[in-house]
């Protein structure tokens, strides 16, 4: 299956924290969007890697995405080097996206800014024709994404665009709650984190206020980009 969209995010609840009003968006838009999590988040103070996955199922069924891999890359520890690129060079190939989003580029979790770091190159080298790669047995052709855009995620950044979400945000919010284990629950004994508070939510909602004001429109979500993105008609953006 083709995609127009591939999300690629260094743990399960990335993706749905960050980008999850684009997904929703542009799966109404009528593009298909797939997400690959690099890591099965098994570091993570919360829940085991194992509820993070059937988590991470309900939060797809929500968004309705049309694929979804884990490639069990280590948490904490993936590098870039040569293994980790060619896993992401596969997914590339396999799904030939237009558009990938990932990572942030630097961010307070150090997978974070690595797992944007290893996406952004692994979609370069997947347009070398000499490197190869193969799924289920069959040989690859080379393919890469025309632009690739890092969310923004705990730290706040200047965004390069933004997407109005707004009639997707509480769809949004649904999909990052399926993540139950991470997030407020008066009844959980499990330690706090960062983001288990009962304020976090305000934080996701104040976020997506903050980058909707940009477009003044109601909520939003922000990317930066290395390369500048092309423009065809000025007057029709926002």
């Amino acid at each position: 299956m083709k995609l127009d969209i591939l999300v690629f995010a260094a743990h399960p609840d990335d993706a749905e924290l960050s980008c999850s009003g684009t997904i929703l968006k542009h799966i109404e838009l009528g593009y298909k969007v797939g997400i690959v999590d690099l890591t099965r988040g098994e570091l993570g103070t919360r829940g085991t890697p194992e509820l993070r996955a059937q988590e991470a199922a309900k939060a797809s069924e929500i968004l309705g995405i049309h694929a979804r891999h884990n490639l069990g890359l280590p948490d904490g520890f993936f590098r870039k080097d040569q293994e980790s690129l060619l896993r992401l060079i596969e997914m590339i190939r396999l799904y030939k996206p237009e558009i990938v989003l990932c990572n942030a580029e630097e961010d307070r979790h150090v997978d974070h800014g690595r797992g944007g770091d290893l996406a952004e190159e692994a979609c370069f080298l997947s347009g070398l024709r000499k490197i190869n790669s193969s799924w289920n047995g069959q040989v690859q052709e080379a393919w890469r994404p025309k632009a690739v855009y890092h969310y923004i995620q705990d730290r706040m950044m200047k965004p390069d665009i933004v997407v109005d979400i707004s009639p997707y945000f509480d769809k949004k919010l649904e999909s990052i709650m399926a993540f139950s284990s991470q997030f407020y629950n008066p009844d959980s004994l499990e330690p706090e984190t960062p983001i288990s508070g009962e304020n976090f939510i305000e934080f996701i909602k104040g976020r997506a206020n903050q980058f909707g004001r940009i477009l003044n429109v109601k909520y939003g979500e922000g990317f930066t980009v290395k390369r500048a993105p092309g423009i065809s008609d000025l007057v029709k953006t926002l």
